[in-house]
């Protein structure tokens, strides 16, 4: 089944062809590689208005797909343990697959994370982390939605959506200025709160990879290796964050 496109979202915008996502990507690299280049001789903005906005429009889309991931899984009796992807026209199945897209392009939208940082001039922050985790969503939710627009992946979107409710929410707080910093002492929590996410999502595509489960094992093997690159990044600058740094 993953060889072939699933027929009820392979037209759905930006999954049609590998080409958008492709040259969307491209062009992500571009600005990361150019915008400091062009912002060097410019002065930073500050962006607070836009940033809390925006912040506060992610908070609201992350909860939204939060809803609709766990309304639905309940609704449909989905299991956390083996759950192959419905591909059905059902109006359940149908919704899971609307909810999968939405993360997908959640995907897209959370690029300007980094335009907002070459903007403001942070360019310390654009890390390679930060870059190969933005990149690399795009391609793994474009073959999501493309192939499995549902079943098991759908913990994947439902936990990270749940996360990014209270990243979004940190992220619109500290736009409101300095004066907030005193009251982010939780960011440090905020980062354990994604590697137990990372853990999550490795020990529930790992647990399929030796039950039997009809969902495919290429995209659990995908998913692990993935979130293995990530768990070892994030705990990289958890150390160098919270340990070195603070020591």
């Amino acid at each position: 089944v993953f060889c072939f496109p699933d027929p009820r979202t392979d037209p759905w915008p930006l999954v049609y062809s590998p080409l958008p996502v492709t040259l969307l990507f491209t062009s992500y690299l571009f600005v990361v590689a150019l915008g400091p280049c062009c912002m060097r001789q410019r002065r930073r903005l500050e962006l607070r208005a836009p940033l809390l906005t925006y912040n506060l429009a992610m908070v609201a889309l992350s909860s939204y797909m939060f809803y609709e991931f766990l309304v639905t899984s309940v609704l449909a009796n989905y299991s956390y343990l083996c759950q192959p992807v419905d591909y059905s026209q059902s109006e359940l199945g149908m919704r899971m697959a609307r909810v999968c897209w939405w993360f997908f392009f959640s995907k897209v939208i959370e690029l300007l994370d980094t335009i907002f940082l070459i903007l403001r001039k942070k360019q310390e922050q654009v890390t390679f982390l930060h870059v190969y985790h933005h990149g690399s969503m795009l391609f793994n939710w474009w073959s999501g939605v493309k192939y499995v627009p549902g079943g098991q992946a759908f913990f994947i979107g439902m936990l990270n959506s749940f996360v990014h409710i209270f990243m979004y929410g940190y992220y619109a707080l500290a736009s409101l200025g300095p004066w907030m910093r005193r009251h982010l002492w939780w960011k440090r929590y905020l980062t354990i709160l994604q590697l137990c996410q990372f853990v999550a999502i490795a020990a529930h595509s790992s647990y399929n990879l030796f039950a039997e489960c009809p969902f495919p094992d290429g995209f659990n093997t995908a998913v692990f290796l993935y979130i293995l690159s990530l768990l070892a990044l994030f705990l990289h600058f958890y150390y160098h964050t919270y340990v070195r740094g603070r020591r």
